[in-house]
């Protein structure tokens, strides 16, 4: 009787863990390869004039958007077949009265959700909006090398 009991649990629970196994794999979407871009596109609001700005910055180079430094250093999409999850890990410093530089921000922000990780400042916001491959603003090197 306990040998019996034992081979009727035992078939539908195999059965099961079989199906269960099937769907798992089949569920499981491809993933897209990132992409690296050269450019972060950010927009910035200034909470006292109500005016939003938006602006390219080069990964490793920073750019001022009113007391906020803003210094991308990756900035990953991905291809026109895949819908876009865009994605760059981003540092944004303030520049406070006294002229210090303090750390506000250090992570990931996601285009897709502005909110998620949000720079904490009283007159400004910024948040990742895109990547690009080129920008109409010159790159630092070209900068550099033109000035001297």
């Amino acid at each position: 009787m306990t040998k019996h009991i034992f081979a009727r649990l035992t078939k539908p629970a195999a059965a099961l863990c079989l199906a269960g196994v099937t769907v798992a794999a089949i569920a499981v979407p491809a993933q897209a390869e990132k992409i690296k871009n050269p450019v972060a596109v950010f927009s910035g609001l200034d909470k006292i004039t109500g005016r939003t700005t938006s602006f390219d910055v080069y990964i490793d180079e920073t750019v001022q958007f009113g007391a906020l430094q803003v210094t991308p250093k990756v900035c990953f999409s991905r291809d026109d077949t895949e819908s876009q999850k865009i994605s760059g890990f981003v540092e944004v410093d303030e520049i406070t009265l006294d002229r210090k530089i303090r750390r506000i921000f250090t992570g990931w922000m996601f285009a897709a959700s502005p909110g998620l990780n949000a720079v904490d400042h009283p007159v400004y916001d910024v948040w990742l909006t895109g990547c690009k491959p080129s920008s109409d603003v010159p790159a630092p090197s070209e900068t550099k090398s033109e000035s001297q």
